[in-house]
C-alpha cells in the first residue's frame, strides 16, 4: 500500500480569505488582546504566519517588527511534538534577520512550563522576569486571564525570552 507523505509548510497567508482564517485562529486561542509589558496588543494585528499540513492549519504565529527588534506576539501549535512550533519560530527568525533585526523576543507566563522549555531548547535566553506582572494585568487590563494555568500553576509572572540575531 502506498502512503502519501504530508508536508509541513510555514507561510504568510495568501489572500484576504486566508488572512481572516488565520486571524480567527489566533484570536480563538488568545482572544482580542495579548497582555505583556503592561499593555494589551491585538495578536491578529501583526504579521501572521500559518503552519500548514497540506490544506490543514496546524499552527499559527503573530509577530511584529519595530526598529531592529522582532516580537513574537503569539504562537500556537495545534499538534505537539511535530516540529510545528520550531518551524514557525524558524520562519520568524528568518524574516526578522531579513528585516535587519538584531533581537527576537517574546513574553510567556510562569505557568507555561512546556513553552519555557521549548524556547530555551530553541536557543532563547531568559532576559527578564517581571514579578506579579500578570496579576497586575489581570486587574488593570484583561480580567479574563485565568488564575491557574498549566498543571494548576498560579499564573502571576511574566518571563521575557530573547535571541540575539
Amino acid at each position: 500500500m502506498d502512503v502519501e507523505a504530508k508536508s509541513l509548510t510555514v507561510r504568510a497567508p495568501v489572500g484576504s480569505g486566508e488572512s481572516a482564517r488565520l486571524a480567527r485562529r489566533v484570536r480563538g486561542t488568545w482572544g482580542e488582546a495579548v497582555v505583556r509589558r503592561g499593555e494589551a496588543v491585538d495578536p491578529a494585528e501583526g504579521e501572521l504566519l500559518g503552519a500548514w499540513l497540506d490544506d490543514e492549519i496546524v499552527g499559527v504565529a503573530s509577530y511584529t517588527v519595530r526598529g531592529d527588534e522582532c516580537e513574537v506576539v503569539a504562537i500556537e501549535a495545534y499538534q505537539q511534538r511535530h516540529g510545528i512550533a520550531t518551524a514557525l519560530m524558524d520562519a520568524i527568525r528568518a524574516r526578522a534577520r531579513t528585516a535587519g533585526c538584531r533581537r527576537l523576543w517574546l513574553v510567556s507566563t510562569n505557568d507555561n512550563v512546556p513553552a519555557i522549555a521549548f524556547y530555551q531548547q530553541w536557543g532563547m535566553d531568559l532576559a527578564a522576569y517581571r514579578r506579579d506582572a500578570v496579576t497586575d494585568a489581570r486587574r488593570r487590563l484583561k480580567p479574563g486571564i485565568p488564575e491557574l494555568g498549566h498543571e494548576d500553576i498560579p499564573i502571576r509572572h511574566e518571563l521575557e525570552f530573547e535571541l540575539d540575531l
